[in-house]
């Protein structure tokens, strides 16, 4: 969710913004109808749908699939990096402080933080590689840890392995992956297995680095969802408190 500078040659992805724009807008949207939903209760079955659980899944893996992929394009990673990581950790504390019942903990900001600095050291090992198969390798750790938060090494309704109970036994795991019993986070990304479709982002770009495919990002197309691009990191901190005070308003007139 940070502001990456996508530049080269002092020219930025300007497609690259306009696709984090797009996810950002949805991103508002998504928030919107759970505020109606959780906190003005609004009755709306379809919010509870599997169309709507791929609505939201959509959104997030379109953020972090983009942060790996720009993850090379960025200056400043260990600035930023932090920035984002300690973000998140402030929204932790804030939420937990002003609406338990609501708190954010390991969110996606925390995640992202981690994966960027987590990936400045891994960078020359995964340069090495073949880009393909570091991508299809990705994905499969990806798609056999997707359910490791619910106990299991699987995907959707496929799971291949239980894992231990007591593997899942503190906040140090369930920052991890596995989560304390109890835990509740209303925006949950543990680093496993989200690191790893961060991590295929990565190899994505290298993908069309190597072939020279950059290039085709570079045109500009729509100015407004490209500004909301390049200023993901503050509509995402800032979004909420105004949906809500807007909500508010609005339900405060017709009721």
């Amino acid at each position: 969710m940070e502001n990456n500078f996508y530049r080269t040659k002092d020219k930025r992805y300007y497609t690259l913004d306009g696709i984090r724009g797009i996810a950002i807008l949805n991103m508002i949207l998504y928030h919107m109808v759970w505020d109606l939903v959780h906190l003005f209760g609004m009755k709306w079955t379809w919010y509870h749908s599997p169309g709507a659980f791929i609505w939201q899944q959509g959104i997030c893996w379109t953020f972090i699939f983009l942060s790996g992929f720009c993850h090379a394009l960025g200056r400043k990673q260990v600035k930023r990096g932090w920035i984002v990581f300690l973000v998140g950790a402030l929204l932790s504390v804030f939420t937990s402080i002003v609406m338990p019942e609501n708190r954010v903990v390991f969110g996606v900001l925390t995640l992202i933080g981690s994966c960027m600095l987590l990936m400045i050291p891994m960078e020359p090992i995964l340069k090495r590689g073949n880009p393909i198969i570091g991508f299809a390798i990705s994905m499969i750790f990806f798609i056999l840890t997707r359910n490791i938060n619910q106990g299991y090494l699987g995907f959707g309704d496929w799971n291949v392995l239980s894992l231990p109970d007591y593997w899942y036994c503190n906040l140090v795991t369930t920052y991890f992956g596995m989560p304390i019993p109890g835990f509740y986070s209303t925006d949950y990304f543990s680093l496993f297995p989200w690191v790893f479709l961060y991590v295929a982002g990565i190899y994505c770009y290298q993908f069309c680095n190597r072939r020279r495919l950059l290039w085709h990002l570079k045109a500009s197309k729509v100015e407004v969802i490209e500004w909301l691009g390049q200023h993901s990191l503050l509509i995402y901190i800032a979004h909420q408190p105004i949906l809500f005070v807007v909500l508010h308003t609005v339900f405060t007139i017709l009721l």
